[in-house]
């Protein structure tokens, strides 16, 4: 059993908040193309998913403040990454849970 006085508020209120942004059927999707260590531009990930290039900025947006992805600029692309890769198993438990 958990002390009450172990919880660190801000630690719980920082994972609500990247689970928060992961809760969306397009970020879920952005997660998954991004597994195993995978760096992919917006381009990349706009054709993957067949949505608009600006959609996909703004969700990629979100990931990124919420600090569930990272980026990196190199040349004149921004490449976009998971931060954590332990991320991954959280789409994976989706994925299993949401299986009939």
């Amino acid at each position: 059993m958990v002390d009450i006085k172990e919880i660190n508020v801000e630690r719980l209120e920082v994972a609500a908040s990247m689970l928060k942004a992961m809760a969306h059927p397009m970020r879920i999707a952005i997660l998954k193309h991004l597994e195993g260590g995978k760096k992919l531009t917006v381009t990349e990930i706009h054709e993957l998913l067949k949505i608009e290039q600006s959609t996909t900025s703004h969700h990629l947006g979100i990931l990124r403040d919420k600090g569930v992805l990272c980026s990196k600029r190199e040349g004149k692309n921004t490449y976009y990454y998971l931060k954590y890769n332990i991320l991954s198993q959280i789409v994976g438990c989706l994925e299993t849970c949401t299986c009939d």
